[in-house]
């Protein structure tokens, strides 16, 4: 197992259960305890977790937004393998409102290579944007989140409503047939609604694991979007009522991740 995988593995057990103890990673994940205390240091540093006496433990309770630092090493095959499909839905020369989160970066790597227009709704996706040499970028101005580096505010929501986008490269915190598409924090809510109002079609773009969960607030019902997505983890269910509700479903099949760089194999 790659560091990359056991790092999504331990965080998935923190997620769910909100600590984790050494001994009982080593023998889930069949290495040592060295290297899990590295891994465990490693995910420290990135802001993942807390290291405590004999384990670790999660930053934030289970009812605030998991931080981007714990996000970003979640499901990164799928995030990669959605991202890419739906860059196949872009035409070149459109006009793009690119999201934001850990979903609109791994966007941002599949657009860098193409000739598009696109406004992006965090400081992340513009970084990532902003090395390609065929991209033009709009930037929306507003505030930024701490951490999250979302730009919020009226002064987003005004810049979007003055131009007509072809398309919103949409992601989301969690989506139900009853809640609807939803956002862990209000104000990033407001911009995402705004997004969809100015552009011609909506896209939504997120690994199956946001299905079946409600985050704080209400953005859309989840039939908004013309277009949806995902991995092949979609729940039956779930598929069948966006397709009855007349939305497209597109299904990724995630790849594995290839070895991190650098990575040495496990020794006894």
């Amino acid at each position: 197992m790659q560091a990359q995988e056991r790092h999504e593995a331990i965080l998935e057990v923190l997620l769910v259960e909100g600590r984790v103890e050494i001994a009982a990673l080593r023998e889930r994940l069949g290495v040592s305890e060295m290297t899990i205390r590295r891994d465990l240091a490693a995910l420290e540093r990135d802001g993942a977790l807390r290291r405590v006496h004999g384990g670790a433990s999660r930053v934030l309770s289970g009812s605030y937004e998991p931080p981007f630092a714990v996000r970003s090493r979640l499901h990164q095959g799928a995030k990669a393998a959605v991202a890419q499909l739906a860059g196949e839905q872009i035409s070149d020369g459109e006009t793009l409102i690119v999201d934001g989160g850990s979903t609109g970066l791994a966007l941002a790597a599949v657009l860098g290579g193409r000739v598009v227009t696109a406004c992006p709704l965090s400081l992340r996706v513009a970084n990532a944007l902003s090395a390609s040499p065929t991209v033009r970028m709009l930037l929306p101005g507003g505030f930024v989140r701490p951490d999250e580096q979302s730009f919020v505010g009226e002064p987003v929501i005004r810049s979007l409503g003055d131009h007509v986008f072809d398309t919103y490269l949409m992601t989301i915190s969690g989506a139900t047939p009853a809640a609807g598409l939803t956002e862990w924090n209000s104000d990033d809510a407001a911009v995402k609604r705004a997004a969809m109002a100015n552009a011609k079609r909506a896209i939504l773009v997120c690994d199956s694991s946001k299905f079946g969960e409600a985050a704080f607030t209400k953005i859309a019902p989840l039939s908004a979007p013309g277009i949806v997505v995902t991995d092949t983890g979609l729940p039956q269910d779930v598929h069948s009522w966006l397709t009855d509700a007349g939305v497209t479903v597109l299904v990724a099949d995630a790849a594995p991740l290839p070895p991190a760089s650098g990575s040495e194999p496990e020794r006894a």
